[in-house]
């Protein structure tokens, strides 16, 4: 293989573990900087914090590969996902699993520099990452398995940083999980008309003309948790000014969805990540000027 076929070759896997588009980083990576900023008292471990960036990078990256393999035969009659390696023949299902399981690994031997019990508790994230591509053949709540899966680095953040799993971090993993639930629905609104016919399920599906009404008081529920969150960790008003920004963001995503139109349910997927980054704000300059 020359070197421009091995060039090639690299950017068709770049392109499945979608590293081309951050946006899917950004929205799982907020959560798991709440929790390092929150465990920590605003002053994460270096080392830590590292860890934690690097394996959401490659755990995302891993996560959108199995994901790509488990839909290979879906993918190439939906409009949005026609065009992935995989969907197009361009990388064999073989090799995508060979390139799942070497992000996979490369990110576990990141998590073996932190104490045992984060060691642990990354076993149980990488069995509900491996699973959740698969649910949608099961039930119509894989967003809710998505939700479980990534935000798993919540717990395991408090794991790395106190060696302790308290109540709050459940909490903010059910805040992260209900969050998942809402951006996950608004983007399988874009595809609910492919994935009706083709026999996928999705909460898109399941909350049927109800969508808009179920995620509003979703995101009320979310908010209430971080609230409550707030209140356990004893934040200042910075914190909440923060709550009220994404609030903000919330309403500005029923805004979007009013009349479902497919390019709109994707902006508010998309403005998810302003919500992940009001809260983050929020936590970190409380900290500091607190």
């Amino acid at each position: 293989m020359n070197n421009q076929a091995i060039v090639d070759r690299a950017k068709l896997y770049w392109r499945l573990a979608r590293l081309d588009r951050p946006i899917g980083i950004l929205i799982l990576l907020w959560p798991t900087l709440w929790a390092l900023w929150l465990a920590s008292g605003g002053s994460p471990n270096l080392k830590i914090l590292t860890v934690f960036v690097l394996g959401v990078v490659l755990m995302r990256a891993a996560g959108c590969v199995i994901n790509d393999y488990a839909d290979r035969e879906f993918d190439p009659h939906v409009e949005r996902t026609k065009q992935r390696p995989i969907a197009t023949g361009e990388v064999r299902p073989k090799e995508a699993l060979a390139l799942f399981a070497v992000l996979s690994l490369i990110a576990f031997g990141f998590v073996l520099l932190l104490n045992t019990m984060t060691i642990l508790l990354s076993i149980g994230g990488a069995i509900l990452a491996a699973g959740y591509p698969f649910m949608k053949r099961y039930t119509h709540l894989p967003q809710a398995f998505l939700g479980m899966a990534f935000g798993w680095a919540v717990p395991m953040a408090y794991a790395a940083e106190t060696q302790s799993l308290p109540l709050v971090s459940w909490l903010l993993y059910l805040a992260v999980i209900l969050w998942a639930l809402v951006y996950d629905t608004m983007y399988a609104m874009v595809d609910k008309d492919d994935d009706l016919k083709i026999g996928v399920k999705s909460t898109a599906i399941l909350f049927g003309d109800r969508d808009r009404e179920i995620i509003a008081g979703l995101q009320v529920v979310i908010l209430t948790l971080l609230i409550i969150v707030g209140r356990m960790e004893q934040m200042g008003w910075i914190y909440y000014a923060g709550l009220t920004a994404a609030a903000g963001f919330s309403a500005y995503q029923q805004k979007l969805i009013v009349y479902r139109e497919k390019a709109d349910c994707f902006k508010a997927f998309l403005n998810n990540n302003w919500f992940g980054l009001a809260v983050f704000t929020g936590i970190v300059v409380d900290y500091l000027i607190g």
